[in-house]
Protein backbone atom coordinates (compact mmCIF):
# COMPACT_ATOMS: atom_id res chain seq x y z
CA UNK A 1 0.00 0.00 0.00
CA UNK A 2 2.66 2.65 0.96
CA UNK A 3 4.31 1.78 -2.23
CA UNK A 4 1.07 2.13 -4.35
CA UNK A 5 0.85 5.88 -2.15
CA UNK A 6 4.76 6.12 -2.96
CA UNK A 7 4.15 5.95 -6.89
CA UNK A 8 0.67 7.88 -6.87
CA UNK A 9 2.53 10.69 -5.13
CA UNK A 10 5.19 10.90 -7.72
CA UNK A 11 3.10 10.62 -10.59
CA UNK A 12 1.13 13.62 -9.13
CA UNK A 13 4.64 15.82 -9.02
CA UNK A 14 5.25 14.48 -12.57
CA UNK A 15 1.75 16.22 -13.31
CA UNK A 16 2.61 19.59 -11.97
CA UNK A 17 6.20 20.37 -14.02
CA UNK A 18 5.69 22.75 -16.08
CA UNK A 19 5.45 21.91 -19.39
CA UNK A 20 7.76 24.19 -21.94
CA UNK A 21 6.13 27.36 -24.38
CA UNK A 22 6.30 25.94 -27.42
CA UNK A 23 6.83 30.15 -28.38
CA UNK A 24 9.06 32.27 -27.19
CA UNK A 25 8.29 34.93 -24.51
CA UNK A 26 10.67 37.91 -24.60
CA UNK A 27 10.92 40.94 -22.14
CA UNK A 28 12.12 43.64 -20.80
CA UNK A 29 13.35 47.65 -20.56
CA UNK A 30 15.34 50.29 -22.41
CA UNK A 31 17.31 52.32 -20.47
CA UNK A 32 18.79 56.02 -21.32
CA UNK A 33 17.07 56.49 -24.08
CA UNK A 34 13.56 56.48 -26.37
CA UNK A 35 12.16 54.15 -28.69
CA UNK A 36 8.64 52.99 -28.93
CA UNK A 37 9.64 49.68 -31.38
CA UNK A 38 11.90 46.99 -31.55
CA UNK A 39 11.90 44.89 -34.59
CA UNK A 40 13.12 41.04 -34.21
CA UNK A 41 14.52 39.28 -37.41
CA UNK A 42 15.21 35.47 -38.37
CA UNK A 43 15.02 33.78 -41.49
CA UNK A 44 11.14 34.21 -43.08
CA UNK A 45 10.31 35.93 -39.60
CA UNK A 46 10.03 40.05 -38.63
CA UNK A 47 8.02 40.86 -35.75
CA UNK A 48 7.79 44.50 -34.04
CA UNK A 49 7.66 45.08 -30.41
CA UNK A 50 5.76 48.19 -28.75
CA UNK A 51 8.27 49.59 -26.50
CA UNK A 52 6.01 51.73 -23.77
CA UNK A 53 6.94 55.10 -22.24
CA UNK A 54 8.90 54.09 -19.35
CA UNK A 55 10.53 51.74 -21.81
CA UNK A 56 9.65 48.21 -20.29
CA UNK A 57 8.46 45.73 -23.74
CA UNK A 58 6.45 42.33 -23.60
CA UNK A 59 5.66 40.05 -26.59
CA UNK A 60 5.98 36.39 -27.26
CA UNK A 61 6.94 34.98 -31.07
CA UNK A 62 6.67 31.67 -32.46
CA UNK A 63 9.66 31.09 -34.35
CA UNK A 64 12.29 28.48 -36.06
CA UNK A 65 14.99 27.83 -33.55
CA UNK A 66 18.09 29.91 -34.27
CA UNK A 67 20.01 33.08 -34.82
CA UNK A 68 17.97 36.45 -34.97
CA UNK A 69 18.61 40.18 -34.79
CA UNK A 70 17.01 42.87 -32.89
CA UNK A 71 17.02 46.17 -34.28
CA UNK A 72 16.17 49.85 -32.96
CA UNK A 73 15.81 50.70 -36.59
CA UNK A 74 19.56 51.69 -37.48
CA UNK A 75 22.05 49.15 -34.57
CA UNK A 76 21.27 45.57 -33.82
CA UNK A 77 22.73 42.89 -31.32
CA UNK A 78 22.20 39.06 -31.98
CA UNK A 79 20.64 36.87 -29.82
CA UNK A 80 19.93 33.11 -29.95
CA UNK A 81 16.21 32.40 -29.75
CA UNK A 82 14.53 29.28 -28.77
CA UNK A 83 10.59 28.19 -28.60
CA UNK A 84 10.59 27.44 -24.80
CA UNK A 85 12.42 30.36 -23.87
CA UNK A 86 11.52 32.97 -21.63
CA UNK A 87 14.08 35.72 -22.28
CA UNK A 88 14.59 38.55 -20.19
CA UNK A 89 16.68 41.44 -22.07
CA UNK A 90 17.72 44.65 -20.82
CA UNK A 91 19.26 47.33 -23.12
CA UNK A 92 20.94 50.81 -22.26
CA UNK A 93 20.70 52.62 -25.95
CA UNK A 94 23.65 55.00 -24.84
CA UNK A 95 25.89 51.85 -25.23
CA UNK A 96 23.33 49.67 -27.63
CA UNK A 97 24.48 46.88 -28.81
CA UNK A 98 27.08 46.19 -26.68
CA UNK A 99 24.88 46.71 -23.86
CA UNK A 100 22.27 44.03 -23.51
CA UNK A 101 22.55 42.11 -20.65
CA UNK A 102 20.15 38.94 -20.13
CA UNK A 103 17.91 37.31 -17.40
CA UNK A 104 15.93 34.22 -17.55
CA UNK A 105 15.75 31.01 -19.92
CA UNK A 106 17.99 31.52 -22.66
CA UNK A 107 20.30 33.96 -20.76
CA UNK A 108 23.40 31.34 -20.78
CA UNK A 109 23.03 30.66 -24.43
CA UNK A 110 22.47 34.39 -25.46
CA UNK A 111 25.40 35.62 -22.52
CA UNK A 112 27.96 33.43 -24.01
CA UNK A 113 27.09 34.59 -27.69
CA UNK A 114 27.60 38.11 -26.80
CA UNK A 115 31.37 37.19 -25.12
CA UNK A 116 31.80 35.27 -28.98
CA UNK A 117 30.72 38.56 -30.64
CA UNK A 118 33.63 40.23 -28.70
CA UNK A 119 36.05 38.11 -29.16
CA UNK A 120 35.41 38.16 -33.09
CA UNK A 121 35.75 41.84 -32.62
CA UNK A 122 38.98 41.98 -30.44
CA UNK A 123 40.57 39.56 -32.36
CA UNK A 124 39.70 40.95 -35.70
CA UNK A 125 38.90 37.69 -36.81
CA UNK A 126 37.31 39.59 -40.10
CA UNK A 127 40.40 40.81 -40.94
CA UNK A 128 41.55 36.91 -41.81
CA UNK A 129 45.18 38.09 -43.59
CA UNK A 130 46.44 39.18 -40.43
CA UNK A 131 47.08 35.39 -40.06
CA UNK A 132 48.28 34.94 -43.46
CA UNK A 133 50.45 37.59 -43.68
CA UNK A 134 52.62 35.50 -40.96
CA UNK A 135 55.69 32.99 -41.27
CA UNK A 136 54.12 29.32 -41.21
CA UNK A 137 55.70 28.75 -37.41
CA UNK A 138 53.87 31.98 -36.01
CA UNK A 139 50.48 31.37 -37.82
CA UNK A 140 50.29 27.84 -36.61
CA UNK A 141 51.22 29.00 -33.42
CA UNK A 142 48.65 31.93 -33.64
CA UNK A 143 45.61 29.27 -35.31
CA UNK A 144 47.15 26.76 -32.01
CA UNK A 145 46.39 29.98 -29.86
CA UNK A 146 43.01 30.93 -31.73
CA UNK A 147 41.62 27.22 -31.50
CA UNK A 148 42.36 27.15 -27.37
CA UNK A 149 40.66 30.15 -26.71
CA UNK A 150 37.32 29.36 -28.58
CA UNK A 151 37.36 25.87 -26.94
CA UNK A 152 38.29 27.33 -23.38
CA UNK A 153 35.35 29.43 -24.01
CA UNK A 154 32.85 26.95 -25.22
CA UNK A 155 33.36 24.29 -22.71
CA UNK A 156 34.17 26.87 -19.54
CA UNK A 157 29.91 27.74 -20.05
CA UNK A 158 28.27 25.71 -18.04
CA UNK A 159 24.25 25.01 -19.01
CA UNK A 160 24.31 25.73 -23.38
CA UNK A 161 21.76 24.57 -25.11
CA UNK A 162 23.17 20.83 -26.35
CA UNK A 163 22.49 22.12 -30.14
CA UNK A 164 24.35 25.57 -29.77
CA UNK A 165 27.25 23.14 -28.65
CA UNK A 166 26.97 21.62 -31.70
CA UNK A 167 27.09 24.41 -34.04
CA UNK A 168 29.83 26.00 -31.94
CA UNK A 169 32.30 23.35 -32.06
CA UNK A 170 31.14 22.97 -35.87
CA UNK A 171 32.13 26.46 -36.45
CA UNK A 172 35.03 26.45 -35.10
CA UNK A 173 36.62 23.27 -36.75
CA UNK A 174 35.29 25.29 -40.10
CA UNK A 175 37.42 28.24 -38.83
CA UNK A 176 40.15 26.48 -38.29
CA UNK A 177 40.35 24.42 -41.36
CA UNK A 178 39.78 27.54 -43.67
CA UNK A 179 43.05 29.37 -42.21
CA UNK A 180 45.02 25.88 -42.09
CA UNK A 181 43.53 24.57 -46.06
CA UNK A 182 44.47 28.58 -47.78
CA UNK A 183 47.39 29.54 -45.69
CA UNK A 184 49.89 28.56 -48.33
CA UNK A 185 47.92 30.27 -51.36
CA UNK A 186 46.89 33.05 -49.37
CA UNK A 187 50.44 33.93 -47.67
CA UNK A 188 52.36 33.38 -51.25
CA UNK A 189 49.54 36.06 -52.92
CA UNK A 190 50.61 38.69 -49.57
CA UNK A 191 53.85 38.48 -49.60
CA UNK A 192 54.39 39.82 -52.84
CA UNK A 193 53.48 43.43 -50.91
CA UNK A 194 55.12 43.63 -47.81
CA UNK A 195 56.03 46.81 -45.77
CA UNK A 196 58.15 49.26 -47.35
CA UNK A 197 57.44 48.17 -50.70
CA UNK A 198 56.13 50.38 -53.63
CA UNK A 199 52.08 50.23 -53.40
CA UNK A 200 51.05 49.23 -57.18
CA UNK A 201 49.65 52.49 -58.55
CA UNK A 202 45.74 53.49 -59.70
CA UNK A 203 44.11 56.21 -62.04
CA UNK A 204 40.47 56.49 -61.59
CA UNK A 205 37.43 58.82 -62.07
CA UNK A 206 36.47 60.94 -58.91
CA UNK A 207 33.11 61.83 -58.97
CA UNK A 208 33.02 65.06 -61.08
CA UNK A 209 34.77 62.34 -63.52
CA UNK A 210 38.19 64.14 -63.11
CA UNK A 211 41.12 60.91 -62.74
CA UNK A 212 42.73 60.92 -59.86
CA UNK A 213 46.41 58.58 -59.62
CA UNK A 214 48.48 57.57 -56.76
CA UNK A 215 51.30 59.74 -58.59
CA UNK A 216 49.06 62.84 -57.84
CA UNK A 217 49.26 62.26 -54.25
CA UNK A 218 53.26 62.05 -54.05
CA UNK A 219 54.21 64.09 -51.00
CA UNK A 220 51.52 63.03 -48.68
CA UNK A 221 50.54 59.71 -46.50
CA UNK A 222 47.65 58.32 -48.11
CA UNK A 223 44.65 56.02 -46.08
CA UNK A 224 42.65 54.12 -49.10
CA UNK A 225 39.14 52.59 -48.20
CA UNK A 226 38.38 49.71 -50.34
CA UNK A 227 34.18 49.58 -50.34
CA UNK A 228 31.16 49.43 -52.02
CA UNK A 229 27.51 50.59 -51.63
CA UNK A 230 26.11 47.13 -51.24
CA UNK A 231 28.41 45.89 -48.52
CA UNK A 232 26.93 46.53 -45.01
CA UNK A 233 30.42 46.41 -42.60
CA UNK A 234 31.61 49.32 -45.28
CA UNK A 235 28.80 51.22 -44.59
CA UNK A 236 29.26 51.11 -40.81
CA UNK A 237 32.27 52.72 -41.17
CA UNK A 238 31.30 55.68 -42.61
CA UNK A 239 31.34 57.70 -39.72
CA UNK A 240 34.07 56.91 -38.24
CA UNK A 241 36.01 57.78 -41.76
CA UNK A 242 34.52 61.05 -41.81
CA UNK A 243 35.31 61.66 -38.36
CA UNK A 244 38.75 60.98 -39.10
CA UNK A 245 39.04 63.27 -42.22
CA UNK A 246 37.69 66.04 -40.01
CA UNK A 247 40.29 65.64 -37.15
CA UNK A 248 43.15 65.35 -39.64
CA UNK A 249 41.87 68.58 -41.77
CA UNK A 250 45.23 70.32 -42.74
CA UNK A 251 47.77 66.88 -41.76
CA UNK A 252 49.63 65.58 -44.67
CA UNK A 253 47.40 62.98 -45.46
CA UNK A 254 44.59 62.15 -47.68
CA UNK A 255 41.95 60.17 -46.97
CA UNK A 256 40.93 58.29 -50.61
CA UNK A 257 37.62 55.99 -50.62
CA UNK A 258 37.83 53.35 -53.67
CA UNK A 259 34.64 51.57 -54.93
CA UNK A 260 34.35 48.78 -56.24
CA UNK A 261 30.78 48.82 -57.14
CA UNK A 262 29.93 47.67 -61.08
CA UNK A 263 29.86 50.40 -63.68
CA UNK A 264 25.99 49.67 -64.23
CA UNK A 265 25.60 50.89 -60.67
CA UNK A 266 27.33 53.76 -60.98
CA UNK A 267 24.14 56.31 -60.25
CA UNK A 268 24.00 54.27 -56.80
CA UNK A 269 27.35 55.43 -55.77
CA UNK A 270 26.97 59.06 -56.80
CA UNK A 271 23.74 59.32 -54.81
CA UNK A 272 25.59 57.66 -51.95
CA UNK A 273 28.48 60.49 -51.78
CA UNK A 274 25.76 62.80 -52.19
CA UNK A 275 23.04 61.72 -49.26
CA UNK A 276 25.95 60.75 -46.76
CA UNK A 277 27.84 63.75 -47.15
CA UNK A 278 31.00 61.57 -48.20
CA UNK A 279 34.10 63.45 -47.47
CA UNK A 280 38.18 62.89 -48.84
CA UNK A 281 38.80 61.56 -52.09
CA UNK A 282 35.76 60.01 -53.98
CA UNK A 283 37.01 57.50 -56.86
CA UNK A 284 35.28 54.56 -58.67
CA UNK A 285 37.21 51.53 -59.49
CA UNK A 286 37.02 50.31 -63.37
CA UNK A 287 36.27 46.79 -63.22
CA UNK A 288 35.26 46.32 -59.87
CA UNK A 289 36.56 43.21 -58.15
CA UNK A 290 38.81 42.97 -61.44
CA UNK A 291 40.29 46.20 -61.09
CA UNK A 292 43.99 46.35 -61.45
CA UNK A 293 44.64 48.14 -57.93
CA UNK A 294 42.04 45.35 -56.15
CA UNK A 295 43.36 42.29 -57.86
CA UNK A 296 47.76 43.70 -57.16
CA UNK A 297 46.72 43.47 -53.13
CA UNK A 298 44.41 39.86 -53.64
CA UNK A 299 41.46 41.62 -52.20
CA UNK A 300 38.93 39.28 -52.25
CA UNK A 301 36.90 40.75 -48.89
CA UNK A 302 35.86 44.46 -48.08
CA UNK A 303 36.12 46.86 -46.50
CA UNK A 304 40.13 46.50 -46.52
CA UNK A 305 42.41 49.56 -45.50
CA UNK A 306 45.57 50.18 -46.82
CA UNK A 307 48.21 52.99 -45.46
CA UNK A 308 51.05 54.79 -47.71
CA UNK A 309 53.70 56.55 -46.81
CA UNK A 310 54.38 59.67 -48.99
CA UNK A 311 56.77 58.22 -51.23
CA UNK A 312 53.83 55.77 -51.72
CA UNK A 313 55.54 52.77 -50.21
CA UNK A 314 53.39 50.32 -47.86
CA UNK A 315 53.13 51.09 -44.53
CA UNK A 316 50.26 48.70 -43.53
CA UNK A 317 48.48 46.64 -46.72
CA UNK A 318 45.87 45.46 -44.09
CA UNK A 319 45.74 48.99 -41.59
CA UNK A 320 42.99 49.17 -39.26
CA UNK A 321 39.45 50.01 -39.61
CA UNK A 322 38.79 53.69 -38.78
CA UNK A 323 36.38 52.17 -35.91
CA UNK A 324 39.53 51.02 -34.40
CA UNK A 325 41.38 52.89 -32.30
CA UNK A 326 45.01 51.37 -32.93
CA UNK A 327 44.48 53.68 -36.02
CA UNK A 328 44.66 57.02 -34.58
CA UNK A 329 47.64 55.47 -32.72
CA UNK A 330 48.84 54.68 -35.87
CA UNK A 331 48.32 57.83 -37.44
CA UNK A 332 49.50 59.87 -34.62
CA UNK A 333 53.09 57.69 -35.03
CA UNK A 334 53.72 59.31 -38.44
CA UNK A 335 55.46 62.43 -39.24
CA UNK A 336 51.81 64.11 -40.54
Amino acid sequence: MKRLISFAVALSLLACEKEPNDYVSIEGKVNNGKTDSLVVMGRNFRKTIKVSENGTFKDTMKIKDGFHAISDGSREAYLYLKNGYELEVDIDMEKFPESLSFNGEGSVTNDYLKRKIQFIKDENLANYNQFFELEKEEFDASIASLKAKMDAMLTETKGLDPEVIQMEKDANNKMIIFFQDNYETEHKALIGLKKGDPSPGFSYPDQYGKNVSLEDLKGKFVYIDVWATWCGPCKKEIPFLKEMDEEYKGKNIAFVSLSIDKMENKDKWLKMIEDEDLKGIQLLADNDWNSDFVTSYNIRGIPRFILLDDKGNIINSNAPRPSDPNLKELLNGLAL
